[in-house]
């Protein structure tokens, strides 16, 4: 057993001192109870091991050691060091051991205190060795030795619980007379309960908790006197104990006996200060008996009048004198702090004196070395400089051996308890990692039931006319609790690792707010699988990109990056990467941006009243801009004027205040927002593609056809059966890159592609929606419902990894050359059908013009 006795340092006020204690550790609840003796039976207080730490500082003194809690620091002090290096070793053993237990970590045994850490090739020199065990100073057999000496009889009592202190030292004189045999003492004691470990020991921030004192009861002692009782006593050293058994002959038994003697003389001087103590408190008490007897017994009102009457004059006589008491006191601290400041001028003049002084000294002292150089025979005088220098260079040498052996040490069990700690906080942040991710999946799991819930609902939303009503009534109210549920809400009163908020990190509303009644079913379904998606894939995918980000340091282009940018970039990356995109192709022109500001301030544009129109419906389910009191539409409006000015050849078109506005959310920045319009306008996208014609826009859906005919046959053969033409729904796509089309979260992710690669991103995405959606689409046999199906069905795609891997993977091979040589012959078949119609419209004119009126 992990036993034996130790100094403990208690602080009394500005008083710090050091009261012997018997240390016992408890297994069962990984506490470190100690006593004042070996023999007592209630501890003074405990240390919780379980969520400790140790440390030992050489500069403390040899043998101090200290163990840290949460709710405070404990100061010991063993006999050695070997005895110190002992208790630490085995108290990080017993902690390993206990949480190993409690917790089930994979790991094994307390061997582990020097064991290697994991995955590293680490000296053994960097651990602590097994230290021997100090017999003399720890296990059951010290508790046979006496108990460490104090300067005072009373500088070793816990004044804090006479009580007990009163019960042990009862039951050691008498136990092991009277009641090893009979089993009866005067006291009779409870099994100890402890208190909590902020409880201090004898006021002095010493204890580690309280115990409840035993209650007074006649008889035997209970049997819930445990082995650890047992096995003190068993080795308390009184006459009929084992130890004394064990001494071979009458010579040390008496050697023994006169040792007991000493102690026991000790321990009766100590007890007879403390029953003074209580003499004179029992004294005040039966004083205020008498008083009170006196009060009870009084014959007559007026014997009673008269003892109140005196007690009033005591209680105003000893308030008269409280108050000269508090008077006199402030006096006494006034002149106290005068004579502070006083003695504080006196030690800064008799500093001031020293440091003349020592200066004088010094002086003195070159000089009298000065002629003593001069005097003496320099080459004895270096003999002796000599010598002195190697005598005094030897001793610092011999100091610093030990400080680096000690040092060593010290270095050897913080390296062992580093690692140890280490690996239990490692082994409790993988459990936790382990039930973070199963709580995601839990998540993601039930977000996919409501959703479930919610697409039945809405399959019986659709069939309410055909049923009867008490059936339809119910569906009624079945979908419009589901309308009422509010998704924040429902976070907020259970544990969730990813509450959905109204609003993303860039504003754009996670659940749409669709006027037609029938959709609104429909966007709730969509904000239940974008969150069991973002559930699914945080552990799994965002988490390890984000930490290949984290490790990008400057950005240069390579396939790495181009990956990275494909599976999309974390908000806290994503400003940065734009603006190192957007100077790649387009320079900024310093002050430009300014100049085109005050142009549209001095000068109205013919574009400025369409710009006006327009932004009251740019990004309407966005908080920056639903609003025409946001901050951000005077911002839009100036990117917007500033680019008027800036390409008059365009001026303004109507889908430029949508790119724009997504810039300006990402970038923050105006003049940033601006030249990010321009690079996507001049250099990402094709000439003419946003002139009043919009020829090249026009081409580019020619080439999608041709695309989707080569890609996705069966949907193509199945628009062509329906008369489907898919322009009216694709040319707005590629005017403004899907702003307004998906969801906010999988448009940034094409946007991050878009602004590296070019406008093959959107031919890839483009495809990759109507793939996504290909059955869905192929079960619709009416043109009318076609249409209406592809009016929202964007908004309906909640998997951004899976339309990624379509748009990038499935699709594949997409060459730029191929999308080239379509644009050049779409364009030319586009120009000269516009040609023949410009002809055909002077001809009509002309044959018009000479029919005449």
């Amino acid at each position: 057993k992990l036993c034996g006795y130790l100094n403990k340092l208690g602080i009394k006020g500005p008083i710090k001192t050091w009261k012997s204690r018997w240390f016992f550790y408890d297994e069962n609840k990984c506490r470190l109870l100690y006593y004042r003796t070996a023999q007592d039976i209630n501890p003074l207080g405990s240390i919780d091991l379980s969520s400790a730490s140790f440390d030992c500082k050489m500069e403390n003194g040899e043998g101090v050691f200290e163990i840290r809690t949460p709710s405070r620091a404990f100061t010991l002090k063993a006999i050695s060091k070997q005895a110190m290096m002992y208790w630490l070793q085995q108290l990080q053993m017993r902690r390993w051991e206990f949480c190993n237990t409690q917790s089930r970590f994979p790991v094994g045994s307390s061997q582990l205190v020097n064991e290697p850490l994991a995955g590293r090739t680490i000296d053994n020199e960097d651990f602590l060795p097994l230290v021997k065990t100090p017999t003399e100073a720890v296990g059951l057999k010290a508790a046979s030795l006496p108990a460490p000496q104090t300067s005072t009889a009373l500088q070793n009592i816990s004044l804090k619980h006479p009580w007990t202190e009163i019960q042990n030292t009862v039951y050691n004189i008498c136990g092991s007379k009277q009641l090893w045999g009979s089993n009866r003492n005067v006291f009779s004691f409870d099994e100890f309960q402890e208190h909590p470990e902020n409880v201090d020991e004898e006021q002095e921030a010493e204890g580690a908790g309280d115990f409840k004192e035993g209650t007074l009861e006649d008889g035997r002692m209970g049997p819930r006197l445990n082995w650890i009782r047992r096995a003190r006593w068993m080795n308390s050293g009184f006459p009929g104990s084992e130890e004394l058994s064990r001494e071979k002959n009458s010579v040390d038994k008496v050697s023994v006996l006169q040792q007991q003697i000493l102690t026991l003389t000790e321990e009766v001087k100590s007890q007879k200060e403390l029953v003074k103590l209580l003499h004179k408190a029992l004294e005040a008490a039966q004083q205020e008996k008498r008083i009170s007897s006196r009060y009870l017994t009084a014959a007559e009102d007026k014997d009673r009048l008269e003892l109140v009457r005196h007690k009033v004059r005591q209680i105003a006589d000893l308030t008269s004198r409280l108050e000269a008491l508090e008077q006199e006191k402030k006096e006494l601290e006034q002149i106290l702090t005068l004579r502070d400041s006083h003695i504080q001028e006196l030690k800064e003049h008799v500093q001031l004196l020293m440091e003349k002084n020592h200066a004088k000294q010094k002086v003195i002292m070159t000089l009298t070395e000065q002629m003593a150089r001069e005097l003496s025979d320099p080459l004895q005088e270096a003999n002796t400089i000599t010598v002195e220098t190697l005598y005094k260079q030897q001793e610092e040498i011999e100091h610093l051996k030990d400080d680096i052996d000690a040092y060593k040490t010290q270095n050897q069990f913080l390296n062992s308890e580093i690692h140890q700690v280490t690996r239990l906080w490692t082994s409790v942040a993988e459990n936790e990692k382990a039930l973070l991710m199963k709580c995601a999946c839990l998540q993601a799991r039930n977000c996919q039931m409501e959703s479930k819930y919610l697409t039945v609902l809405r399959k019986l939303q659709e069939a309410v006319p055909g049923l009867p009503n008490s059936h339809a009534e119910l569906v009624k109210n079945l979908i419009q609790e589901a309308l009422q549920w509010d998704v924040k809400e429902e976070a907020e009163e259970g544990f969730n690792l990813n509450p959905v908020s109204e609003y993303d990190e860039y504003g754009f509303m996670t659940v749409p707010d669709y006027e037609i009644e029938d959709w609104k079913l429909l966007a709730k379904i969509q904000a239940l699988e974008i969150k069991s998606n973002k559930l699914r894939s945080q552990e799994i995918v965002e988490k390890p990109l984000r930490d290949r980000w984290n490790s990008i340091g400057e950005l240069n282009p390579c396939a790495e990056l181009k990956s990275l940018i494909r599976s999309g970039i974390p908000v806290e990356h994503r400003q940065r990467v734009w603006r190192w995109m957007v100077s790649r192709h387009c320079s900024p022109v310093p002050g430009h941006y300014q100049w085109l500001l005050e142009q549209s301030r001095s000068t109205e544009h013919p574009a400025c009243r369409q710009i006006e129109l327009d932004l009251p419906r740019t990004l309407t389910n966005n908080k920056h801009f639903s609003s025409p009191t946001s901050q951000l539409i005077p911002r839009l409006r100036r990117v917007l004027l500033a680019f008027s000015w800036h390409n008059p050849a365009i001026g303004y078109c109507q889908g430029l205040n949508r790119l724009a506005a997504v810039a300006l959310l990402v970038l923050e920045d105006e003049e940033s927002a601006f030249w990010c319009l321009v690079y996507i306008v001049e250099n990402l996208m094709p000439a003419d593609y946003y002139s009043d014609t919009l020829i090249t826009s026009q081409v580019d859906q020619r080439v999608f056809k041709d695309f989707l005919s080569e890609k996705l046959p069966r949907l193509m053969a199945h628009f062509e059966q329906y008369q489907i033409d898919v322009s009216l729904i694709t040319f707005n796509w590629f005017l403004v890159a899907f702003v307004d089309s998906l969801v906010s979260d999988i448009l940034l992710r094409v946007w991050d592609a878009f602004l590296y690669e070019g406008t093959k991103v959107i031919f890839r995405y483009a495809l990759a929606i109507f793939k996504y959606n290909e059955e869905e689409i192929l079960r619709i046999h009416d043109s009318v419902e076609i249409y209406q199906y592809l009016r929202f069905f964007t908004r309906m795609i909640t998997d951004g990894r899976r339309l990624m891997n379509i748009a990038f993977n499935d699709l594949n091979p997409f060459p730029m050359k191929l999308l080239r040589k379509r644009r050049s012959m779409h364009r030319e078949e586009l120009e000269a059908e516009l040609c023949e119609l410009q002809q055909i419209k002077a001809a009509y004119v002309k044959e018009r013009a000479e029919q005449g009126p």
